[in-house]
């Protein structure tokens, strides 16, 4: 139980600066350049703190944003600024913060879908959220790749421009291709900034920011990339740098492969890394020896379906689906009970029944099969699906599956 001294509540203007500070202290960080403001994304009458008269001990925040789904975009409140101060923890701050911002989600009938970025991975999955996309950091040897020789690049060039040059191309370019990628989000003005910032301080030793498009003989944009280079040499005056992608998109395959193909010529670099690659890129499809491509994969996006109705309703399955689903959802009790859910390839449909369940799941797995990428038979094997009607694993996890694997590259 939370002590009844405390207060939680939204964050104002006028707090912003006290907020930040017990942000950046439960992290163990100085306050960033830019953060002495709320930055441009910031919704403040979104944010919640846990006040001890004046002072925050706890913080948290929603980002409204557009979250790709099989088959097409919801809105997704994008949890961010999740802190407890260390003086503050196994109180139940944690726990009551969860539960206002998901009460008042259901309850406002606002997204019905949550997700965040999960600091450690232990911690969120007692709240219903599950990994739904997996990012694989890569690192590669350019001098160990060399591309298939049937690999099409295409007829069109990878070019060196300006930000500001890049700026309105990528936008273009990232509008068209999110839409089928589920895990994808929009981005406006605001998180395009946020996302080509590009302070010294936040370099690390890098370069700045270098920019390419990749173009059609006819002039239209079909790819773009960004990245840092970091100059290093070895005892033997051997250049050692290090190229760090940080966002790369291609809207056809000869575009994808013409920037890797780009990004693997640059001068004395010895290693490109992606950290924010897709866990399935074509990276390693492009290659003759695949094994050359070392792939890190750690969990990505966490999912946490608010409402089970409507967003089960809400995105499109492949095949053909029309089973009673019993979820268990002790920390949203709303969702408890049984559902029957209708789909296919145009759309679905989910409504209370009181007739008997088909397969058991518990909020948090479903969550984790919401986008398409994890299965529901593989989380049966691990006990985490119960199967009632014959076959019923089978058809849920095949009408749940997608052909593109999700994949979020904006951390939030």
């Amino acid at each position: 139980m939370t002590d009844a001294s405390l207060d939680l509540r939204p964050a104002t203007a006028e707090e912003w600066p006290r907020f930040a500070r017990a942000l950046f202290d439960a992290f163990a960080e100085e306050t960033p350049i830019g953060w002495q403001e709320p930055p441009a994304v910031a919704e403040l009458d979104r944010s919640l703190a846990m006040w001890e008269g004046d002072r925050p001990v706890a913080t948290s925040g929603i980002y409204s944003q557009e979250l790709t789904v099989p088959g097409r975009t919801v809105p997704c409140a994008g949890v961010t600024w999740v802190t407890v101060a260390p003086t503050h923890r196994r109180r139940g701050v944690l726990t009551a913060m969860m539960r206002r911002q998901l009460t008042e989600l259901h309850e406002q009938q606002r997204e019905p879908v949550a997700a965040l970025w999960a600091s450690e991975g232990s911690i969120y999955g007692r709240f219903g959220y599950g990994p739904a996309t997996w990012r694989g950091t890569v690192e590669v040897r350019p001098d160990r790749l060399r591309l298939r020789p049937d690999v099409d690049l295409g007829e069109g060039r990878v070019v060196l421009v300006d930000r500001e040059e890049f700026g309105p191309a990528a936008a273009a370019l990232l509008e068209r291709v999110r839409r089928s990628v589920p895990g994808n989000l929009a981005r406006d003005e605001r998180w395009w900034r946020r996302a080509l910032t590009d302070e010294p301080s936040e370099r690390e030793g890098a370069s700045a920011r270098r920019y390419v498009l990749h173009t059609e003989p006819d002039g239209a944009v079909t790819g773009y990339a960004h990245y840092r280079v970091k100059s290093a040499w070895s005892d033997a005056s051997m250049p050692e740098y290090v190229l760090t992608v940080a966002d790369l998109r291609g809207e056809t395959p000869a575009a994808s492969a013409a920037l890797w193909s780009f990004l693997l010529s640059v001068d004395l670099v010895r290693e490109v890394r992606h950290p924010q690659a897709s866990a399935d890129g074509p990276l390693r499809h492009l290659v003759t020896d695949p094994r050359a491509v070392r792939t890190r994969v750690v969990d990505g996006l966490w999912v946490r379906i608010v409402d089970v109705d409507r967003a089960l309703a809400a995105r499109r399955y492949p095949t053909p689906i029309d089973l009673v689903v019993e979820v268990r959802d002790e920390f949203c009790p709303w969702n408890a009970g049984r559902w029957r859910l209708t789909g296919h390839p145009a759309g679905g449909h989910c409504g209370r029944t009181d007739r008997d369940p088909d397969l058991v799941v518990g909020i948090e797995a479903l969550s984790a099969a919401y986008l398409g990428g994890v299965s529901l038979g593989t989380l049966q094997a691990a006990g985490r699906v119960t199967e009632v009607s014959p076959g019923a694993v089978t058809l849920a996890a095949t009408a749940f599956s997608w052909p593109i694997t999700p994949w979020c590259n904006e951390e939030f």
